[in-house]
């Protein structure tokens, strides 16, 4: 008997060790955080994306994947003339759901002297174009022009680099300069589902097949004449005939937003939306291989049947090298049906979220109305894996945005935006700008919350649940229907 005793007081101490020892993850803890939104903007369409010409001015530009690229002037206003129009040069898009339009803006690093700007839009299917594939990818230079600075030369537009795209989906976008002074492209695999559609290569997959851009983030220089790019020396594919030199990285399926760390290394981030269980984020390093279709975020992956992770698969690519894992993943049971990417915050309004990752997604569900989520991750003090968990939005039903999350946006001072739309295609004037900021009567300030996914009723200036833990399993359907904002 006291044998007995003594052998259940030593298990009991065990116990208790451990759940001293364990780490915060491990047991599930996760800090919530809560900001205030503030609408700068509305009446778009559908905008994906804001940034700043860094020429001291002050305006911010909006993508409204319609057609136009709007200016947001120094003191707030929306003005009424687009900077740029390009609702002649898209494809039709679609009423119900569309990937299509207008995508991506990126200012020349010099374009306070050069006025250079770069535009990805997706454009009718080209003359030599494949026959039956929906539609060409282009990025394009236009000028600003000389006589408006808040209105760019549309009859200075020249295409610099063109790909055909067999699916109307998974085309990405959101092109960005580096702080190399190269332009960085996001494509996605082309389309469909599961990498295996019509223009998707037999059994490797566009992401896995470097012989095509698609499925990957390409890197080119912009510096030389207008219309023309170069490849940057240094590209880790330089070299190999059965490989496109202007891949920077590869083994995506659709990622939808990239964005560079304007602190810290200068990490290049990349959130790859997910196809049926889980998404992803993504730090991109050069020559580097994540995965996709081998593996869906950390997860294997058999695209005859999607929806049942195999137990085994491989774990290098085609030439040996090994499949990079995210620094987050998460399930369609735990937040939503499509990561958004957004940036690491280097601000100064939310002290407390300096150096996260903020980020969102698209929607919680299919079937609802639209509930998209902000989120936000840091980086693990050891280890690979980052935690994350939800931002709570004050004021907001459900601590949410109460819209489809759309895209991101980041001032010169590093200030972030949200970029929202009531509706799910590129249609109507639903489209809103909200500005993060702290929530009324204080700054985002951290909690610790020991159990995983738990809401409170909370004060403005503190966190008020909604919270997930990092760790995550499971999966559930996403529709067919919504993908690129929504992954696909």
């Amino acid at each position: 008997m006291q044998s007995r005793i003594a052998r259940w007081f030593i298990f009991s101490l065990l116990i208790v060790s451990l759940s001293v020892l364990l780490p915060a993850a491990a047991q599930e803890e996760s800090e919530e955080y809560t900001v205030g939104v503030q609408m700068v903007a509305e009446g778009l369409s559908a905008p994906v994306f804001l940034t700043s010409a860094n020429d001291g001015s002050g305006r911010l530009f909006i993508v409204d994947q319609a057609g136009t690229i709007r200016i947001l002037s120094a003191d707030g206003q929306l003005m009424p003339d687009p900077f740029l129009d390009l609702t002649g040069q898209i494809v039709p898009l679609r009423t119900d759901y569309d990937e299509r339009g207008v995508l991506g803006l990126a200012f020349h690093p010099d374009y306070a002297n050069n006025g250079r700007v770069f535009v990805y839009y997706t454009a009718p299917l080209r003359a030599d174009a494949p026959a039956g594939w929906d539609h060409t990818n282009v990025v394009a230079e236009v000028m600003v022009s000389p006589d408006n600075p808040n209105m760019a030369d549309a009859a200075s537009l020249v295409p610099v680099l063109q790909s055909d795209q067999p699916q109307f989906n998974h085309d990405s976008g959101h092109i960005t300069f580096g702080p190399d002074g190269f332009l960085y492209i996001p494509i996605g695999d082309g389309g469909g589902a599961n990498d295996v559609d019509e223009g998707h290569t037999p059994d490797l997959g566009n992401g896995q097949d470097l012989s095509n851009l698609h499925g990957s983030i390409l890197r080119i220089d912009v510096n030389g004449d207008p219309g023309t790019y170069a490849i940057p020396a240094d590209n880790p594919f330089v070299g190999d005939d059965n490989a496109a030199d202007e891949i920077f990285a590869f083994g995506f399926r659709n990622p939808y937003h990239i964005s560079f760390d304007s602190g810290g290394n200068g990490d290049l981030f990349a959130a790859d939306a997910g196809q049926d269980l889980y998404e992803e984020v993504d730090i991109v390093t050069a020559g580097g291989n994540y995965g996709w279709h081998i593996k869906e975020g950390t997860h294997c992956f058999d695209p005859n049947n999607p929806k049942q992770p195999p137990s085994e698969c491989a774990t290098t690519g085609a030439n040996g090298e090994p499949l990079i894992d995210p620094i987050i993943e998460y399930s369609h049971e735990d937040v939503g049906i499509v990561v958004v990417g957004g940036y690491v915050y280097r601000g100064s309004a939310l002290p407390d979220l300096e150096g996260y990752y903020i980020f969102g997604d698209f929607t919680s569900s299919q079937d609802g109305p639209p509930d998209g989520t902000l989120l936000w991750g840091e980086a693990p003090s050891s280890g690979t894996m980052w935690d994350w968990g939800e931002l709570s939005v004050a004021g907001m039903d459900n601590n949410r945005i109460g819209a489809y999350v759309l895209g991101f946006g980041q001032d010169d001072a590093g200030e972030l935006y949200v970029l929202t739309s009531m509706s799910s295609a590129p249609m109507g004037d639903t489209g809103t700008v909200w500005k993060l900021g702290p929530a009324e009567g204080g700054t985002a300030e951290g909690s610790t919350d020991s159990t995983a996914g738990s809401t409170e009723s909370g004060g403005s200036s503190t966190s008020s649940g909604g919270s997930t833990s990092g760790s995550t399993s499971g999966g559930a359907s996403e529709p067919a229907a919504t993908e690129q904002a929504s992954g696909g």
